[in-house]
């Protein structure tokens, strides 16, 4: 074994705790902490507190979830009414095409008609020019004809007939008008 006074060095006089009422500072903080979580339980009602910061939070967070679920919902419909817009817009859309693919049509067909009767009336027109021109240049051709034919037969008449057939018709148109 070993000797005592040899055990007596090896102790530290530092390793003697104190000791109030046959407790340790260890468990004087057990006792203390205890003390602590009995108050807390019992007077100031910690579960409680807690239970309502918690019901509070868990309100706060069902009230904002209800909210995004409005949200959304509103969103969705917001959505679709804009789907709806957009499928009646694209159909106006084509109406209105398919309508003025119609006009376009009407309006190539009357002007083709236009400009056939256009063409028509400017062909008359220029038939009439044409055929009043021909009157035109025949009436010419034949005042001019006539106007040959006359200085013509006045020519002849001057050459062929002299003072004494003048007298012979001068006293037959005397004599027919007796």
């Amino acid at each position: 074994m070993a000797d005592p006074a040899t055990i007596a060095h090896t102790v530290a006089p530092e390793a003697i705790e104190p000791v109030l009422l046959g407790l340790t500072a260890e468990g004087w903080v057990y006792v203390g902490i205890t003390i602590f979580l009995v108050l807390a339980l019992t007077v100031f009602k910690f579960p409680k507190l807690i239970a309502t910061a918690l019901d509070k939070r868990i309100a706060d967070t069902r009230r904002t979830l209800d909210e995004a679920a409005a949200l959304r919902a509103e969103a969705e419909a917001m959505l679709a009414d804009a789907r709806r817009r957009q499928a009646a817009a694209h159909k106006d859309a084509e109406g209105i095409i398919a309508h003025a693919k119609v006009e376009a049509g009407q309006l190539v067909a009357k002007a083709k008609a236009d400009a056939d009767l256009l063409i028509e009336r400017r062909g008359k027109m220029a038939e009439d020019k044409i055929a009043a021109a021909e009157r035109s240049a025949i009436a010419e051709v034949r005042a001019k004809a006539a106007t040959a034919a006359a200085a013509a037969a006045a020519k002849l008449i001057a050459e062929r007939h002299d003072a004494g057939a003048d007298k012979a018709l001068i006293d037959r148109t005397i004599a027919s008008l007796n």
